[in-house]
């Protein structure tokens, strides 16, 4: 297995404050750091040569939203609608668009720009840009006089065509939302590290994360097992096409895995030891994290990586060319969300939900349940 990664699309242009007047948009999102989800309308730029705009159809909802609506990442502005998981038809191209046309079904995840200019963004790579990705929520928009970014909880949005995907026809629109956030942040690090037939993947946590994490795998063929602190997860990880599962509170179990396993995508958002899955590990292999806790987690041992030659790695999501990959794979294969549609008035409802744990596996706003936009904005 070797580390690789996907040619990068061109992304050329320097950084052009502009600010237009556009459309208003019906929305939900937070006022205040208390307020809960609330109906607002915000204001869409007209777009530009080089512009798409959405009538969106769908936005996943994703944990993190939680967080930012909820102030408990510190800083966030407000109003603020969040959505990075969105899917939705071009209602209109600019001159400069080649690539879409009016009706084509697109996605817009959690990147809107870039700089377009540092290595990353060159090799493809924009999530890690290093003079700082724009967010699709919550972000200063540096070609758009700073005006902060609004999210996929709308009715629509004007977005660069570098930063939109195109949505294969075969797949259910709605499920294919968390594709574009949950479902790139796992396929990411598994193609990174190449896995394929006859590999065995790890699993750990049963979430939006790690259903996507499994489903994708077992699509590349790998053998997956899942690693989970509650026996009630067992009979839906196997659903889900698991091969096994590791209660991994049993010492007799993580015992029987000792190397055993190439490749382990960790998702679980809370503090937990790392040192009994390094077990696990063959040599040679990676445990990629990808939940990031709010506390310190236990420290590592180097002892497990140096005598397995182990690799210890994060992953953030996936660049635009990642992600058009990730889904023409996902259609290839038949592959989507496990989903529970919700209309706007449940959002609040699905935020409480959602830190209680209980969602199989993924929430989706059908945002034709949104209000009409009124007369002025309020963002």
């Amino acid at each position: 297995m070797t580390p690789g990664r996907p040619l990068p699309p061109p992304l050329p242009g320097p950084i052009l404050p502009v600010s237009d007047a556009g459309t208003l948009a019906a929305a939900y999102g937070a006022v205040s750091a208390d307020s809960g989800l609330v109906p607002l309308t915000v204001a869409r730029r007209e777009p530009k040569p080089d512009d798409v705009e959405i009538a969106i159809e769908f936005c996943g909802l994703c944990h993190s939203d939680v967080h930012a609506a909820r102030g408990e990442w510190g800083g966030q502005a407000y109003p603020l609608v969040p959505g990075h998981e969105i899917v939705g038809t071009v209602s209109r191209a600019g001159s400069g668009v080649t690539a879409f046309a009016v009706g084509d079904r697109v996605g817009v995840g959690c990147i809107v720009d870039s700089c377009r200019e540092c290595e990353s963004c060159l090799d493809g790579l924009e999530q890690y840009c290093e003079n700082g990705m724009t967010g699709t929520y919550g972000s200063k928009d540096r070609r758009n006089g700073d005006a902060i970014t609004q999210g996929g909880y709308s009715s629509s949005v004007v977005v660069d065509h570098r930063y939109v995907v195109r949505v294969p026809d075969s797949l259910d629109p709605a499920a294919v939302a968390p594709l574009l956030c949950a479902g790139v942040t796992t396929f990411s690090p598994l193609r990174h590290f190449d896995v394929e037939e006859g590999d065995v993947v790890g699993v750990v946590g049963l979430g939006g994360l790690g259903h996507m994490a499994v489903k994708l795998a077992k699509a590349m063929g790998a053998k997956v097992v899942v690693f989970t602190t509650s026996e009630s997860k067992v009979p839906a990880a196997l659903e889900l096409g698991a091969d096994e599962v590791v209660l991994s509170r049993d010492e007799d179990a993580m015992a029987a895995a000792n190397r055993t396993i190439d490749v382990i995508i960790d998702t679980v958002a809370a503090p937990h030891d790392l040192n009994p899955l390094f077990r696990t590990l063959r040599v040679d292999g990676a445990l990629f994290q990808l939940g990031l806790p709010s506390e310190d987690m236990p420290p590592v041992n180097p002892r497990s990586l140096i005598r397995r030659r182990l690799a210890y790695a994060g992953s953030l999501i996936g660049g635009i060319a990642e992600t058009q990959e990730m889904l023409d794979f996902c259609a290839e294969y038949g592959v989507v969300a496990d989903i529970e549609l919700v209309g706007a008035g449940q959002l609040n409802e699905a935020y409480d939900r959602m830190v209680a744990g209980d969602v199989k596996y993924r929430f989706v706003l059908d945002t034709s349940t949104l209000q009409a936009p009124a007369k002025e904005a309020d963002a």
